[in-house]
């Protein structure tokens, strides 16, 4: 019992003593906590008041900007969705004049898709790189038409990466099929039959259901030809 106690008296002074030199460091350094804790305070504060009474009303004011350039986008109106009509803004200027907002990020998506649908392939590859999203369908369509472009630039292998990161990205049944099956005709293109014909495979396994699925038939009995 005595061991036991003795410990206990051991501990209490260790802790004791612990606190102290907390105590002591607390008011050695007193005017240093004090102006951490004001620019942590400071931050703070200034971010909540960027965020609410700058970068909020931006978002709306761009979403509302932003209007016209979608309905161009949606009419197949690339070059007055990208550029503007001198009356409504284009998503390039909406990237300019909003650049810290969602909407800014989302159209950069609009605009490289629409620079894929003018034929301007390194544009479209430059403004679908800066991008961002965690969208479950829009990640993989964005790595897709990066690499459509790049596979109408020439660059087959870099095209091939990109489509494999798409179907990989996030498997669904509505992007991953797709980008299966394009990268399984370019695999095919490149006379790689035996990984086209295990895409081809995946697919019909996979994804039945699909429009890929109800047509791949046709393309593996034609690799297997090739290959047999």
């Amino acid at each position: 019992m005595a061991k036991k106690k003795s410990t206990k008296d051991d501990n209490l002074q260790e802790l004791e003593s612990a606190l102290t030199k907390t105590e002591q460091y607390i008011e050695d350094n007193q005017k240093v906590i004090t102006y951490v804790i004001a620019a942590v305070v400071l931050v703070v504060g200034g971010y909540l008041a960027f965020h609410r009474f700058y970068l909020q009303p931006k978002e709306k004011e761009a979403l509302s900007q932003m209007f016209m350039a979608e309905n161009y986008f949606e009419k197949d109106s690339f070059n007055l969705a990208i550029n503007g009509d001198g009356n409504y803004l284009g998503f390039l200027d909406i990237i300019d004049d909003y650049g810290m907002t969602k909407s800014a990020n989302r159209a950069k998506y609009y605009t490289g898709i629409s620079y894929l649908h003018l034929g301007q392939y390194q544009d479209a590859i430059d403004y679908l790189k800066k991008f961002k999203t965690d969208d479950l369908l829009l990640a993989p369509v964005k790595l897709g038409a990066i690499g459509d472009a790049m596979l109408q630039l020439g660059e087959n292998e870099n095209a091939l990466k990109q489509y494999k990161k798409a179907y990989a990205e996030t498997e669904n049944e509505l992007t991953t099929p797709v980008y299966k099956m394009k990268a399984a005709k370019l695999l095919e293109s490149m006379n790689k039959f035996d990984e086209a014909l295990k895409l081809y495979e995946e697919i019909k396994k996979d994804y039945p259901q699909s429009t890929e699925g109800t047509t791949v038939d046709k393309y593996i009995a034609r690799v297997k030809i090739k290959i047999g």
